[in-house]
Order: C-alpha cells, then sequence, then structure tokens
C-alpha cells in the first residue's frame, strides 16, 4: 500500500487492517434448511443435541458444528408444535428434533430466551399418500403403477439411502422448475409423489406446491417419507453412493455380500460380510442390539434377488436402516471401483463411531484406574452429585461454573471431562475446546461410591 494511502487512513482513524475482510459469520442455520428459511442476527436454526437442566444448558447442532447456549428455565419460553409449553417439556423433545431459538447475548455467551420445535408439516388429507399406498406402488414399479416417486432431500441425504424406484429432485427456492421441467414427467396428469426427511420435513411439500404451479394435477406427498419407510421395508443405495459416503469417508456399518463362496472369492467390497439367504436366519443373532440403529447394506450379483431376500428378512427382525445396493457387485465392478478377492468374513462385526472428543469406555476406566501425570479429570457435575463420591484426584467444577473458571485449568495437560450421563461432559468439552484447551470427554452412566469406585455403562 502507498504511503499516501497510509497517512490517509491514518487521518481518517483507520487502520490499515480495516481494510482485510472480516470474518465470515458464524454459520446460525443448516445449509439444507436456507432452501426455505433465514436465520436473523439473534436466531439460530439447529437440531438438538441434549438438554442439561443441571447446568441449564442445550447442545445444538447446526451441520457439523455444535453451538452451546445456556437458559434460565423460569424465563425460557417453549413453543411444541405450535402450543407454548412447560420448561419440562424439553426432556421429552428426541435428539435430532429440529429446532429454533431466539437469543441474547452477553460476554460471548448465549442465553435462549424462546425455543420453537417443529410440529408436523399441515397437508390436506387429499394431498397425503400413506405408507401402504407408497408400499403398493413400489411393489408394482413405475410402469404398471403409472406414477413418478420424487425424493425431494439434499444429495448428501439420498446418498444414505432412499425409497425403491425414486428419482431425486432437490427442493431448492432457485433450480427446483429447471431440474423438474427435466426429470418429471411430459404427462401433467401422471401421479406423482413426492417425500423427504419425516413429518416436520418442508421439503416435499414445497416441492408438490412447486410442481402443481408448474401444472401438474396429479400431485401428493408421503409426508412420514424416509424416516418412516427405513423402519418399515427396504430402502435402495447406488454403488456410488456406498463408496463415497460410506468407504471413502469410513463410516461405521454392515456390508452383507449374499453371493455363493466361489463367486465372492473371486471378488468382494471391503469390509463385506458373507451371508447368504440360507445363512441369514442364523447370522442374525450375531447382529448388534437394534437400538443401535447401524446402518446395513446388501448386495448380491447384480439382480437384487438374493439381496432382497436377505434385506427383507432383517428389515422383518425389526433392523431400521437396511438398504440393498443396487447393481449388485456387477455395478461395482463396471464402475471400477476397487475390490478384494480371497476369503471374506462371516461374522457381523459393528462398532459406532464415537461422537467427536469420546474416548470411550475402557479408555477412561484405564485412565481412572492409573491417571498419567500430564492428565486432568474433570468432573463437570454439581456439588451436590459429587458430595457422594468422587474420582480421586479429579477436579471438581460444575458445568454452569466453567466458563468463569476456566483460568483454573492448565493449558499444558490432557484435560477429560465427565459427568453422570455424558451430555453435561460433552457440553464442558466443547466450551474447552472453543478456548484452545486439548480436551476430551466420556459418554455413559457413571456412579460414584463414597470410596471413588468408578461404575460406568453404556447409555
Amino acid at each position: 500500500m502507498k504511503l499516501r494511502n497510509l497517512a490517509l487512513l491514518a487521518a481518517l482513524g483507520l487502520a490499515p487492517a480495516a481494510l482485510a475482510q472480516a470474518p465470515a459469520a458464524a454459520a446460525n442455520i443448516p445449509k439444507p434448511c436456507t432452501n426455505c428459511h433465514q436465520a436473523k442476527a439473534d436466531e439460530l436454526f439447529a437440531n438438538l443435541e441434549g438438554v442439561a437442566f443441571k447446568s441449564q444448558s442445550l447442545q445444538l447442532k447446526i451441520d457439523a458444528k455444535t453451538e452451546i447456549v445456556k437458559f434460565d428455565p423460569k424465563s425460557l419460553a417453549v413453543v411444541d408444535a405450535g402450543s407454548p409449553k412447560p420448561v419440562d417439556a424439553l426432556r421429552d423433545i428426541k435428539k435430532g428434533h429440529e429446532t429454533k431459538l431466539t437469543f441474547v447475548e452477553k460476554g460471548g455467551v448465549k442465553t435462549a430466551t424462546k425455543i420453537w420445535f417443529k410440529g408436523p408439516i399441515k397437508v390436506a388429507p387429499e394431498k397425503l399418500a400413506l405408507y401402504a399406498d407408497v408400499a403398493a406402488l413400489v411393489a408394482k414399479g413405475p410402469a404398471a403403477g403409472n406414477y413418478v416417486l420424487v425424493d425431494s432431500r439434499p444429495l448428501p441425504r439420498v446418498q444414505e439411502g432412499t425409497i425403491p424406484t425414486a428419482i431425486n429432485i432437490p427442493f431448492t427456492t432457485k433450480g427446483f422448475d429447471a431440474l423438474a421441467a427435466q426429470k418429471l414427467p411430459a404427462d401433467k396428469s401422471k401421479l406423482v409423489v413426492f417425500f423427504c426427511q419425516g413429518i416436520t420435513c418442508m421439503l416435499s411439500p414445497n416441492s408438490m406446491r412447486r410442481a402443481e404451479a408448474l401444472g401438474y394435477t396429479n400431485v401428493k406427498v408421503y409426508r412420514e417419507g424416509w424416516p418412516e419407510w427405513t423402519t418399515k421395508n427396504v430402502g435402495v443405495l447406488a454403488a456410488s453412493h456406498l463408496k463415497a459416503a460410506w468407504l471413502d469417508k469410513q463410516i461405521p456399518h454392515i456390508l452383507i455380500d449374499t453371493r455363493p463362496a466361489s463367486e465372492i472369492q473371486a471378488g468382494f467390497i471391503k469390509g463385506a460380510v458373507a451371508i447368504g439367504p440360507a445363512q441369514i436366519k442364523t447370522a442374525l443373532g450375531d447382529f448388534p442390539e437394534i437400538k443401535v440403529k447401524a446402518p446395513i447394506m446388501v448386495y448380491d450379483a447384480g439382480d437384487g434377488k438374493a439381496a432382497m431376500e436377505v434385506a427383507s428378512s432383517i428389515t422383518k427382525a425389526g433392523y431400521p436402516f437396511v438398504t440393498v445396493v443396487t447393481g449388485g457387485f456387477g455395478a461395482w465392478k463396471a464402475a471400477n471401483y476397487d475390490y478384494y478377492a480371497g476369503q471374506a468374513g462371516t461374522k457381523i462385526a459393528y462398532a459406532p463411531k464415537p461422537r467427536p472428543g469420546d474416548i470411550g469406555i475402557e479408555a477412561f476406566k484405564a485412565l481412572v484406574a492409573n491417571t498419567p501425570a500430564d492428565t486432568l479429570i474433570l468432573d463437570v457435575r454439581n456439588q451436590d452429585e459429587a458430595n457422594a463420591g468422587m474420582i480421586k484426584g479429579a477436579k471438581l467444577i460444575p458445568d454452569e461454573d466453567l466458563a468463569a473458571r476456566m483460568g483454573e485449568l492448565p493449558k499444558d495437560k490432557r484435560i477429560v471431562t465427565h459427568c453422570a450421563t455424558g451430555v453435561r461432559a460433552e457440553m464442558a468439552y466443547h466450551k474447552l475446546k472453543d478456548k484452545g484447551y486439548n480436551v476430551a470427554f466420556v459418554k455413559g452412566d457413571i456412579e460414584i461410591s463414597k470410596a471413588g469406585k468408578l461404575t460406568i455403562a453404556a447409555n
């Protein structure tokens, strides 16, 4: 920058740094939601991750970012499905529920003033397609059923699995009409059924309204969408999506190869377990608990018959999130994706991916048994909980006091937080991580005796 320009800036009271681009504001709304909504400066659109009444904190997720917001139970207004609710209703809200809140910020701490939870989207009864209707159409297929089924979700969601026969037209306020012109049928009287991410999701109702504006006269919404379908029926997954969304990202899953042993030995997809239709009934005994909700993918040589038989058996046993890889191993090989030759495993093994920062129960037990000099165990429970028993050598700072007492914590040590369940411990983890601490936490149901004996179980 020339000296005369610097002098001018100085005369105006501006430092050269003022010309630098300001840092981007932190996201206050998930990217998919921007298709329909805009968030104001004092608003957050997010998914609820957890509620800690003892520390009066909400943990929220905005895309991949975690946000911790305080609340005062005496003044927080709660609205669920359009109706005012007592603050205690927060205990019953399911994890992952879409929420919007307003807040005030002081000293870098956000405090919620009002929080809304979405209720079921209102759709005229004659415009609703029920599960039985969609299942009957899928069983017939688009030609015999004379329909088009449209997944209105963005591609990352579709890559996790979709309803058989569906095409993808993501709803956006810009670009939907052009995509619809390419993918929807020329016959505007043909039945078109839209679906998305469940009863609170606006993508499919908005898609239906846009289709009507484009002249389509026989449009419906399967409002319960993918979340209901995947608890009752088998979904499908493209080979390219299995690779991009699961294998490349190393997201834990169960992958089953249903082909005969001789075919599997000639080539199989990485991580696949060999279980054919004749073995699936016995193999179910080795599956993880249903409540774990492990994603399960099944493939065969290509026609889908054996894969669908095995996948249907798994779904009927009560497992959600079961999909068949369309085109099977043939599609995988035709895409020139890597595969392995030899003997595939025959035993199901699944370990969920831990939440960021979670060291796991066994590692925490080892820390408690022998805490290294460079590690501090931080108990973020309340004083009354700690009075019943604390881990030997742990430091107690209740989560609600953490912001004011961070100066008591060493920057040259690893800090591992715990509470009674993991909810407050995870919140403390994010607060400390944001301030540059080397920190981790443990998730689990914890009890500590007066003598300091730890009992911990997965939750």
